[in-house]
């Protein structure tokens, strides 16, 4: 039987675009980075992956406590209930500063102890902690903007985005490019250059987003034209939703981060392959992580407008719509490995031993579109602590397995990807059966 529904295909793609393009453009960031090192050398190339995961687990603690904040502010948007939106705009602003002085200053101090017990290669050690050194400083900028970004989905003009992408990629090159190669009469800084360069695109990015809602955005009509004081109340209603979406995304960073760290102990030459398949992945996976969160976004809003029998139908219309894009991409790159790969690196060494993990990673997306959509529908409902166990389930299980499969096996680094069709699996089976039996479609937030 065919599940009703009530957005149209255009109006998914309408707010699905700018996010799409506004994530590919961020993911530009980390790409920009790989393509500069990989010609510095392959002891950059690894330890950039590992410095930037390990501050994207950071990064996931405040881009969790966003989800819930978006969740939030999506479901008083569908209610009409726009005035509110402004006080938790301001609340979570606040404590995400705050979460930014804790992390800035706890990564100062201790992420060289950490990372000197995890990294084997003194090499690769030494070229990771010269990245952080300057990385934390975009805590402060980056940790900002998530609640300018949770704003502009939640109240779906999700356009806005999108120009903030570009000013924040463009400004991200132009850095990079000068402080990496030291151009401009500036030195050559290295890996430490892409941290600088990485961080200032962000402050610029937070400076478009603050001048764009105080010159384009109705102040008024969402509650933003007053600075409220601190308010425990309503901090402590997004903390209800969001402190499990924060965990449950500090953990799967952070267990992204262990699966680097093992095959960094298969070599220097696996992580830099390792490093090259992740950016290579960014493409589709991002095009999945935009119809994932915009399907969260409109089930958030359907079931605050009591229209919660619509929800199927829109899942499936997202699937459809990811699938469209994303299957067409990794035949490409499946056909055309070397192509893509020489974006990257100008090593033919390189790219010969990465195309099998390349192969690999193309077909987990069969599983990965219909998982992560799933996945984040749950979320959109509101019940973000069952996300959190569902996803402590299927991190348990694939960690397991790449500790097994690297760490005690030593595989070739091709079959240790087969670890996201692992994950992908576990997360698709119990999202599927939690859309199905749970208790979600009168939960009041």
């Amino acid at each position: 039987m065919k599940m009703p529904t009530t957005y149209s295909y255009r109006d998914i793609w309408r707010i699905a675009c700018p996010i799409l393009i506004s994530l590919l453009m961020e993911q530009l960031i980390g790409m920009t980075d790989t393509a500069f090192l990989g010609r510095v050398g392959e002891v950059e190339l690894g330890a950039s992956a590992l410095a930037s995961i390990y501050y994207m687990a950071i990064f996931m603690l405040a881009f969790g406590f966003g989800v819930g904040a978006n969740i939030l502010i999506g479901r008083r948007n569908g209610e009409g209930n726009y005035r509110s939106i402004g006080s938790i705009f301001y609340q979570g602003l606040f404590f995400l500063l705050l979460l930014a002085c804790a992390m800035f200053f706890l990564s100062r101090h201790l992420s060289g102890r950490i990372l000197s017990r995890l990294i084997e290669s003194p090499a690769v050690l030494e070229a990771t902690l010269s990245y952080m050194d300057w990385r934390v400083y975009g805590f402060f900028f980056s940790f900002a903007a998530i609640m300018f970004r949770s704003f502009f989905i939640g109240t779906t003009h999700t356009k806005t985005l999108t120009l903030n992408s570009v000013v924040m990629v463009l400004s991200n090159v132009f850095f990079n490019y000068v402080l990496i190669f030291g151009k401009l009469g500036c030195p050559a800084l290295g890996i430490a250059g892409a941290a600088i360069g990485s961080s200032l695109s962000e402050l610029v990015s937070l400076l478009f987003f603050t001048i764009y809602t105080l010159r384009r955005v109705d102040l008024r009509k969402y509650g933003l034209n007053r600075v409220e004081g601190f308010r425990l109340a309503t901090l402590r209603q997004i903390l209800n939703i969001s402190t499990w979406t924060m965990i449950q995304n500090f953990i799967a960073m952070s267990i992204w981060f262990l699966f680097f760290l093992a095959i960094e102990h298969l070599g220097e030459r696996p992580l830099a392959i390792t490093n090259l398949i992740r950016n290579v992945s960014a493409l589709p996976f991002m095009t999945i992580s935009a119809f994932a969160s915009t399907c969260s976004t409109l089930a958030s809003n359907l079931i605050g407008a009591g229209r919660s029998r619509f929800v199927g139908g829109t899942i499936l219309q997202c699937i459809r719509m990811a699938a469209l894009f994303v299957v067409p991409l990794v035949v490409f790159f499946a056909a055309f490995p070397g192509l893509i790969l020489r974006i990257y690196t100008d090593s033919p060494q390189l790219i010969e031993e990465s195309i099998p993990s390349l192969w690999v990673l193309c077909s987990s997306y069969v599983l990965s579109i219909p998982a992560y959509i799933l996945f984040q529908t749950v979320s959109g409902t509101g019940n973000t602590r069952t996300a959190l166990v569902m996803d402590f389930v299927a991190l348990f299980i694939y960690t397991a397995y790449i500790l097994f499969t690297i760490i005690y096996l030593r595989l070739d680094v091709a079959l240790c990807w087969t670890s996201e069709h692992v994950y992908s699996l576990c997360i698709l089976s119990l999202s599927y059966y939690y859309l199905r039996h749970g208790h979600w479609r009168d939960k009041r937030i």
